[in-house]
């Protein structure tokens, strides 16, 4: 039997159960008004959590994904000197680029980019206002049937608010220039609940040539109840941002004088954006324990991007700058219905779904100086779907153990069409592919508040949609994913929560396509595997602490480093509320030495932050409505630190030769940023 008809199989089967659970079709119905339960969340793994908004909003919101840094072991840093591109993203021994290996989503809808004109996976978060994240949903590997394309070392779900109470109204600025305005209100809260909120950031950063970085952000939802037992949801966003960025520079230009850490060899880099969004999300309750939901998106987007990371080693005269145009729009969703109840007495939970998507993209790479376009690389048309049913199965049979799993399948197409005849590079053709993942999770306990977990899940990211018509190998990159893990809360559910993973994960071979030559890179398996320990929770009355440490060991099958891959990294966090009004943070994150090169002849060095956050509540009197002030001071001791860095070839203008050197983004120095918040 292969392994698309046993899917199809147990999906009949997982029917007949969801039959089995359901109650007797020819029963009154009752409708019951709506009620709130509030429990601890149930979890398939000791690394997966959700992080609630009281954290997320007392990180610096000038960078969105600075809020990733609350879940253990992800790091998200800077990834040319200009704040508006995608963030380079660090997870489970992945350099995970743009999002390539870590799937990103917006109440459901996906983010990453797929077939995108700069890398695969691309995930720009900067069209996330933070106030309106209601907490973030983390799953760490590929244990879940729910979560397909790029959920590799794990899949990050953005939860938004449907209403606030107060509204608010704030003003921020800070050094270089930074300004940030916000207003978020909710004009109905009751049957019908909506939420708008408007976002306008800029910055000029340390940088001797000004960034020049201006985003302005639209939130828009709305939530109400058609029965008594559904739930609509209608969101839309946009998006629109520009900047002019430093780009990596190299290091010996620094060291020998010539370029201050805060310059730029070709300041004309930079880029400009825009994404808008709608999304609907859909659940009923049924009187039998059953719910059916239905989600669907669309989303228009476009960037211009331009980057110069060689200067002059390929065209000493004019320069080796070149522009990366992606316009495309996505549109998909998924379907599918959950029945809870019993099969021969024991608790059961039975999942079917499907989920769809397509990507229609014009993607485009060509050369240019200061931005004036001077010739083509690759200019393509792709349209790429996936179609993937899933199914999942959950039971008790005892009181003291929990079985979780399913089966995921993912059916690809790509279609790339050229439209540059006289291109060096013409990918073009048609291709088809599907894989069937399988996922499997025990959990045992609770014994005195302890929990402890076993995990197996098979995951995949898919590679650049050129790279598969123009390759004969796999359009997928399978991963292999496995976890041992314990929580304990041994003072109770209101204190601190532990947490101990020892994981793994083996990637087979992939294709890599750089984007920013135009060119496919073919990588062999590796393997990555560590440990995570970590602590959060309420430690007495005000105090609260956050905390993380992870190692990680990270190598291609043949032993080579796998270059950017960190070993350690680390966080740590402790706030307090004083009795006065005032809520305290201090915040470190620490990143590790990393290779840069696959015989780790070159390395990054290791650095560490602080930043320091305040809020306090004004003792101020006012007719409608109450102020805040607040304070962000990053990088408290000012250390010199550098945020991407990378080991290649690259030649100045003075050379008369390519010199293989590191080339790194600087980390931003001590900075304040301070405001008031109106709350009405």
């Amino acid at each position: 039997m292969s392994v698309l008809s046993l899917f199809f199989h147990l999906t009949a089967l997982l029917l007949v159960v969801s039959a089995a659970l359901a109650h007797d079709p020819g029963a009154e119905i009752v409708d019951v008004p709506e009620v709130s339960i509030i429990g601890a969340r149930q979890v398939a793994a000791s690394s997966q959590q959700f992080i609630p908004d009281k954290e997320i909003l007392l990180q610096p919101q000038g960078r969105p994904a600075q809020v990733l840094r609350l879940i253990p072991g992800f790091i998200a840093v800077e990834h040319s000197g200009g704040a508006g591109k995608a963030d380079q993203y660090f997870l489970r021994g992945f350099d995970a680029d743009h999002g390539t290996d870590v799937g990103f989503f917006a109440d459901g809808m996906p983010i990453n980019l797929r077939t995108h004109a700069h890398g695969q996976g691309y995930t720009d978060l900067n069209f996330i206002i933070p106030e309106t994240i209601e907490g973030l949903d983390v799953y760490k590997g590929a244990y879940l049937p729910e979560f397909g394309d790029f959920a590799t070392a794990g899949a990050v779900n953005f939860k938004t608010r449907q209403v606030v109470q107060e509204g608010i109204v704030q003003a921020a600025g800070g050094q270089f220039d930074t300004q940030r305005y916000m207003l978020m209100f909710s004009p109905t809260k009751d049957k019908v609940r909506t939420l708008f909120a408007a976002e306008g950031y800029y910055t000029n950063g340390p940088f001797q040539n000004d960034n020049r970085y201006f985003r302005a952000n639209l939130f828009g939802k709305m939530t109400t109840n058609l029965t008594g037992r559904d739930e609509i949801s209608l969101t839309g966003t946009f998006q629109k941002s520009k900047w002019n960025a430093s780009g990596e520079i190299p290091l010996r230009a620094v060291n020998d004088g010539t370029l201050d850490r805060f310059g730029a060899i070709d300041p004309s880099q930079g880029g400009n954006t825009l994404r808008s969004t709608a999304r609907l999300n859909y659940h009923y309750d049924t009187t039998s324990g059953g719910l059916f939901f239905a989600n669907a998106y669309g989303q228009y987007y476009w960037l211009d991007l331009f980057t110069n990371f060689t200067f002059f080693l390929n065209d000493p005269a004019n320069g080796d700058g070149i522009q990366q145009s992606d316009r495309r729009v996505v549109y998909g969703g998924d379907i599918g219905y959950k029945q809870q109840g019993e099969v021969l007495g024991v608790p059961s939970i039975g999942t079917i779904g499907f989920q769809t998507r397509v990507d229609n993209i014009h993607a485009r790479l060509g050369t240019q100086t200061t931005r004036m376009p001077t010739g083509t690389t690759t200019d393509s048309d792709i349209l790429e779907a996936s179609y993937a049913p899933f199914i999942k199965a959950e039971v008790q049979p005892t009181s003291w153990m929990r079985l979780a799993g399913g089966l995921r399948a993912e059916t690809f197409t790509f279609d790339v069409r050229n439209r540059c005849p006289a291109c060096a590079e013409q990918p073009a053709g048609r291709k088809q592919s599907g894989v069937v993942l399988p996922k499997m999770n025990l959990i045992l306990g609770p014994w005195a508040s302890t929990e402890f977990f076993a995990n197996y899940g098979e995951g995949y990211h898919s590679n650049d949609a050129r790279s598969v018509v123009a390759q004969a190998s796999s359009p997928i990159a399978r991963a292999k994913s496995y976890e041992v893990g314990v929580r304990s809360k041994p003072w109770g559910p209101e204190g601190v929560e532990f947490i101990a993973t020892a994981w793994r994960l083996d990637l087979q071979s992939e294709l890599v396509f750089v984007g920013d030559e135009g060119t496919t890179e073919i990588r062999g398996p590796s393997r990555r595997e560590g440990v995570e320990v970590a602590a959060r929770g309420q430690v007495w009355g005000p105090l609260y602490v956050n905390g993380s440490f992870t190692w990680t060991h990270a190598e291609f099958r043949n032993d080579e480093a796998i270059p950017l891959a960190p070993k350690y990294t680390a966080y740590g966090a402790v706030i307090l509320k004083w009795p006065e009004g005032l809520t305290s943070q201090l915040q470190a994150t620490y990143l590790g030495v990393r290779p840069l090169i696959e015989d780790r002849s070159l390395t990054s060095p290791s650095w560490i932050t602080f930043d320091l956050s305040e809020r306090y509540r004004l003792p101020i009197t006012l007719p409608h409505g109450r102020m805040e002030a607040f304070l962000f001071v990053q990088n408290l001791f000012n250390t010199e630190w550098e945020q991407a860095i990378f080991a290649f070839e690259s030649r100045l203008r003075t050379e008369a030769a390519g010199v293989t050197d590191i080339h790194f983004v600087p980390g931003n120095p001590r900075s304040f940023m301070g405001g008031v918040a109106w709350y009405f």
